[in-house]
């Protein structure tokens, strides 16, 4: 028994919804003889007549009504298939926008990033890097970016999926009477002189707030607008530092301090609603493969 092709339900559906044969080929763009040809083979496919052929038109026989919601549904189907096979098609090439504030682009998007070229290595990433909140939270609202790792901006009414928290760390340089502990309370710093923030940098204000909880102002002898530079600028024994635990890498040559009471900020990884698949298929990439505490201090941050 012969199996009817999509086609040929198009056609049947075309002519239903026309009320004619005339009509139903000038929707199609075929001829009239191709259309009525390809539904004499789908009723002998079928074996029985599915239409009644009539001056005024075309009209479904009884068996007709019963074959119509079957052939709505397969066509839908295939639709549907077809719909999947696209998306994922899309997902083997093209390109992303992702938008980081600067620690996370230097501690958890590389790992993120590692995963994802495994599975779509034909998948290009460009890398927007922020330092401060507000352009960091108008990159995805404003369609610089697809996707974003950082705090979630206040207020944020999109998707948004929790990735933990990234720890903030007390830093002073080599040979520091301090550099021999484990953990220090934030006001035991309060005299010396800080390696901090550029005023516009993000973590400037983070930083400010903490010290105030804990009694003071810290004095900045140095201010960098530079993320990764307020590392070494300790080191070099400029004065102490408060960062998020990834911006270290593991050749930090001075003392990273576990403070008591722990500070933590909530990261997220965020979207603009409807997000294509691509887009959706990295956030579960993100949320499985973010690590926000690296590995070189899991055992000092325990």
């Amino acid at each position: 028994m012969a199996i009817p092709t999509l086609r040929q339900l198009e056609y049947l559906v075309a002519v239903v919804e026309t009320g004619s044969i005339t009509d139903a080929a000038a929707r199609l763009r075929v001829s009239q003889p191709t259309l009525s040809q390809q539904l004499k083979s789908l009723e002998r496919a079928v074996g029985t007549p599915l239409l009644e052929r009539t001056p005024r038109g075309a009209h479904l026989t009884p068996a007709g009504r019963a074959f119509l919601p079957g052939a709505r549904h397969a066509l839908t189907g295939a639709e549907r298939a077809a719909g999947a096979a696209r998306a994922v098609a899309d997902m083997v090439h093209g390109e992303l926008h992702l938008a980081a504030v600067l620690s996370v682009a230097l501690g958890v998007v590389p790992g993120v990033l590692a995963a994802w070229h495994r599975h779509h290595p034909r998948v290009d990433v460009v890398l927007h890097e922020y330092a401060d909140l507000g352009s960091f939270a108008r990159a995805v609202s404003d369609a610089t970016a697809d996707v974003a790792l950082g705090p979630l901006p206040e207020g944020w009414e999109g998707p948004h999926h929790p990735l933990g928290t990234e720890e903030f760390v007390a830093l002073v340089p080599p040979g520091d009477p301090l550099a021999g502990r484990v953990t220090v309370r934030l006001e035991e710093l309060a005299d010396r002189p800080w390696v901090q923030y550029g005023q516009n940098h993000a973590l400037a204000a983070t930083v400010e707030r903490l010290c105030a909880e804990a009694g003071f102002t810290p004095h900045a002898a140095i201010r960098s607008t530079q993320t990764a530079a307020v590392p070494r600028l300790v080191a070099a024994g400029l004065g102490a530092g408060l960062v998020p635990a990834n911006v270290l890498t593991p050749d930090f040559p001075g003392t990273a301090l576990r403070l008591v009471p722990r500070r933590r900020r909530p990261l997220a990884v965020f979207t603009r609603p409807g997000p294509h698949p691509l887009i959706a298929e990295f956030v579960t990439t993100a949320r499985d493969h973010a690590r926000l505490t690296p590995e070189h201090l899991a055992e000092r941050l325990a």
